[in-house]
Protein backbone atom coordinates (compact mmCIF):
# COMPACT_ATOMS: atom_id res chain seq x y z
CA UNK A 1 0.00 0.00 0.00
CA UNK A 2 1.24 3.64 -0.68
CA UNK A 3 2.15 5.92 2.25
CA UNK A 4 2.39 9.48 2.29
CA UNK A 5 4.57 10.40 4.90
CA UNK A 6 5.08 14.21 5.56
CA UNK A 7 8.11 15.36 7.31
CA UNK A 8 9.43 18.63 8.59
CA UNK A 9 12.84 19.34 9.09
CA UNK A 10 15.48 22.35 9.25
CA UNK A 11 16.09 23.44 6.61
CA UNK A 12 19.96 22.75 6.99
CA UNK A 13 22.24 21.34 4.07
CA UNK A 14 22.59 17.58 4.09
CA UNK A 15 18.96 17.02 5.99
CA UNK A 16 17.73 15.29 2.41
CA UNK A 17 20.62 13.26 2.11
CA UNK A 18 20.51 11.45 5.25
CA UNK A 19 16.17 10.96 5.11
CA UNK A 20 16.75 9.64 1.79
CA UNK A 21 19.32 7.37 2.42
CA UNK A 22 17.59 5.72 5.35
CA UNK A 23 15.10 4.71 2.48
CA UNK A 24 18.27 3.42 0.78
CA UNK A 25 19.47 1.56 3.98
CA UNK A 26 15.79 -0.21 4.77
CA UNK A 27 15.12 -0.98 0.89
CA UNK A 28 12.15 1.00 0.46
CA UNK A 29 11.46 2.56 -2.39
CA UNK A 30 10.55 6.08 -2.70
CA UNK A 31 7.49 6.51 -5.42
CA UNK A 32 7.56 10.08 -4.95
CA UNK A 33 9.65 12.86 -3.24
CA UNK A 34 8.67 16.61 -3.06
CA UNK A 35 10.56 19.14 -1.31
CA UNK A 36 10.13 22.86 -0.35
CA UNK A 37 10.17 25.86 2.49
CA UNK A 38 7.08 25.96 4.47
CA UNK A 39 5.89 29.18 5.99
CA UNK A 40 8.93 29.53 8.16
CA UNK A 41 12.19 30.00 6.40
CA UNK A 42 14.20 27.93 8.83
CA UNK A 43 11.41 24.86 8.38
CA UNK A 44 11.91 22.39 5.06
CA UNK A 45 8.47 20.02 4.41
CA UNK A 46 8.97 17.15 2.67
CA UNK A 47 5.95 14.74 1.15
CA UNK A 48 7.16 11.47 0.32
CA UNK A 49 5.10 8.11 -1.08
CA UNK A 50 6.48 5.16 -0.40
CA UNK A 51 5.06 1.27 -1.04
CA UNK A 52 4.97 -0.27 2.68
CA UNK A 53 2.78 -2.43 4.45
CA UNK A 54 1.29 -1.06 7.80
CA UNK A 55 4.25 -1.84 10.40
CA UNK A 56 7.06 -0.68 7.89
CA UNK A 57 5.16 2.35 7.38
CA UNK A 58 5.32 2.77 11.25
CA UNK A 59 8.79 1.67 11.08
CA UNK A 60 9.54 4.21 8.73
CA UNK A 61 7.78 6.95 10.68
CA UNK A 62 10.05 6.16 13.67
CA UNK A 63 13.09 5.95 12.05
CA UNK A 64 13.00 9.06 10.45
CA UNK A 65 11.79 10.97 13.85
CA UNK A 66 15.48 9.81 15.23
CA UNK A 67 17.20 11.33 12.52
CA UNK A 68 19.23 14.83 13.44
CA UNK A 69 16.68 17.51 12.07
CA UNK A 70 13.70 16.32 11.94
CA UNK A 71 11.15 18.11 13.75
CA UNK A 72 8.12 16.17 12.94
CA UNK A 73 7.11 13.43 10.86
CA UNK A 74 3.10 12.48 9.86
CA UNK A 75 2.01 9.81 8.34
CA UNK A 76 -1.32 10.89 6.66
CA UNK A 77 -2.39 8.11 4.85
CA UNK A 78 -5.46 6.97 7.08
CA UNK A 79 -5.92 11.14 7.70
CA UNK A 80 -8.40 13.21 5.85
CA UNK A 81 -6.07 14.92 3.12
CA UNK A 82 -5.15 17.12 0.55
CA UNK A 83 -3.29 14.92 -2.01
CA UNK A 84 -2.09 16.86 -5.64
CA UNK A 85 0.12 16.15 -8.08
CA UNK A 86 1.37 19.33 -11.05
CA UNK A 87 2.40 17.93 -14.66
CA UNK A 88 3.81 19.76 -16.93
CA UNK A 89 2.65 17.92 -20.59
CA UNK A 90 4.56 19.11 -24.16
CA UNK A 91 2.24 17.19 -26.84
CA UNK A 92 2.37 17.11 -30.74
CA UNK A 93 -0.13 19.24 -32.15
CA UNK A 94 -0.67 19.91 -36.01
CA UNK A 95 -3.18 22.23 -37.54
CA UNK A 96 -5.70 19.15 -37.59
CA UNK A 97 -5.24 18.14 -34.11
CA UNK A 98 -4.92 21.41 -32.06
CA UNK A 99 -8.92 21.60 -31.63
CA UNK A 100 -8.91 18.26 -29.93
CA UNK A 101 -5.85 18.32 -27.17
CA UNK A 102 -7.60 21.96 -26.61
CA UNK A 103 -10.64 20.42 -25.65
CA UNK A 104 -8.88 17.79 -23.50
CA UNK A 105 -7.22 20.45 -21.64
CA UNK A 106 -9.99 21.87 -21.32
CA UNK A 107 -12.01 19.25 -19.90
CA UNK A 108 -9.46 18.04 -17.49
CA UNK A 109 -9.33 22.00 -16.26
CA UNK A 110 -5.74 22.61 -17.21
CA UNK A 111 -4.17 25.72 -18.34
CA UNK A 112 -2.49 25.96 -21.91
CA UNK A 113 1.06 27.87 -21.17
CA UNK A 114 1.93 27.55 -24.51
CA UNK A 115 1.46 27.06 -27.85
CA UNK A 116 3.50 26.54 -30.81
CA UNK A 117 3.21 25.40 -34.63
CA UNK A 118 3.51 22.16 -33.76
CA UNK A 119 3.01 21.50 -30.24
CA UNK A 120 1.01 22.71 -27.05
CA UNK A 121 2.15 22.65 -23.52
CA UNK A 122 -0.01 22.29 -21.06
CA UNK A 123 -0.45 22.57 -16.86
CA UNK A 124 -2.58 20.11 -15.06
CA UNK A 125 -2.74 20.02 -11.15
CA UNK A 126 -4.98 17.63 -9.37
CA UNK A 127 -4.84 14.15 -8.26
CA UNK A 128 -2.56 11.09 -9.14
CA UNK A 129 -5.08 9.50 -11.15
CA UNK A 130 -6.23 12.42 -13.34
CA UNK A 131 -2.69 13.50 -14.68
CA UNK A 132 -2.53 9.72 -15.17
CA UNK A 133 -5.85 9.88 -17.17
CA UNK A 134 -4.79 12.84 -19.27
CA UNK A 135 -1.61 11.78 -20.14
CA UNK A 136 -3.20 8.60 -21.24
CA UNK A 137 -5.71 10.80 -23.48
CA UNK A 138 -2.86 12.95 -24.99
CA UNK A 139 -0.39 10.05 -25.89
CA UNK A 140 -2.00 9.10 -29.26
CA UNK A 141 -0.98 12.72 -30.39
CA UNK A 142 2.35 11.83 -28.95
CA UNK A 143 3.64 12.97 -26.16
CA UNK A 144 6.77 15.03 -26.73
CA UNK A 145 7.86 15.57 -23.02
CA UNK A 146 6.11 15.09 -18.92
CA UNK A 147 7.70 16.55 -15.86
CA UNK A 148 6.09 15.86 -12.53
CA UNK A 149 6.48 17.36 -9.21
CA UNK A 150 5.07 14.46 -7.02
CA UNK A 151 2.62 14.25 -4.49
CA UNK A 152 2.54 17.34 -2.18
CA UNK A 153 -0.02 16.27 0.83
CA UNK A 154 -1.63 18.34 3.42
CA UNK A 155 -3.78 17.40 6.21
CA UNK A 156 -8.15 18.65 5.86
CA UNK A 157 -9.14 21.13 8.25
CA UNK A 158 -7.39 23.48 10.69
CA UNK A 159 -5.98 20.49 12.68
CA UNK A 160 -2.55 19.66 11.57
CA UNK A 161 0.52 18.77 13.94
CA UNK A 162 2.67 21.89 14.46
CA UNK A 163 6.51 21.92 15.03
CA UNK A 164 6.42 23.14 17.63
CA UNK A 165 4.68 20.57 19.10
CA UNK A 166 7.43 17.85 18.13
CA UNK A 167 9.59 20.56 19.96
CA UNK A 168 7.71 19.80 22.85
CA UNK A 169 7.33 15.87 23.47
CA UNK A 170 11.01 15.61 21.49
CA UNK A 171 13.41 17.73 23.77
CA UNK A 172 14.13 21.12 24.79
CA UNK A 173 13.40 24.23 22.67
CA UNK A 174 17.39 26.40 23.25
CA UNK A 175 17.46 29.88 20.85
CA UNK A 176 15.09 28.31 18.39
CA UNK A 177 17.03 25.16 18.03
CA UNK A 178 15.88 21.93 19.15
CA UNK A 179 17.70 19.01 20.82
CA UNK A 180 16.33 14.89 21.27
CA UNK A 181 17.13 12.93 23.19
CA UNK A 182 18.11 9.89 20.96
Amino acid sequence: MLHTIVVYVENKPGVLSRVVSLFRRRAFNIDSLTVGRTEKPEVSRMTIVTDADEDQARRIVANVYKLVNVLLVDDVTHHPALLRDLALVKVAATRETRGQVLQLAEVFRARVLDIATDSITVELTGGEEKVDRLLELLNPFGLMEVVRTGIVAMRRGAKSPSVATKAKVAGTVDDGTVSYSV
